[in-house]
């Protein structure tokens, strides 16, 4: 029964990286920096360091908005652009302090 529930997306999964390994290796480094910032973030909380998770962030949304891009996904390139806009400006504006 959960075999049947995660087939196809294991299916998926392997037809992602044999079709497009760069992509597929990409993606997982972003999603590993992504976790990785959030349980820093979260652990350094009332005062994260914000001028190394800042390019983090913008590093990692900027690989899932390439990944989007050759996916011809509009609405995460406009996401992933638009995080990475925001964050640019936050950065700047916290490093003019």
């Amino acid at each position: 029964m959960l075999n049947n529930i995660f087939e196809p997306t294991i299916k998926w999964i392997r037809e992602d990286y044999a079709t497009h390994p760069t992509r597929f290796c990409l993606e997982l480094l972003a999603w590993f920096m992504s976790i990785g910032c959030t349980i820093w973030m979260g652990y350094t909380l009332p005062t994260p360091p914000f001028e190394y998770l800042y390019p983090l962030f913008m590093i990692q949304c900027t690989i899932f908005a390439w990944a989007a891009w050759t996916r011809r996904s509009t609405g995460m390139i406009a996401n992933y652009l638009l995080i990475v806009t925001i964050d640019a400006v936050a950065y700047t504006r916290m490093m003019m302090l």
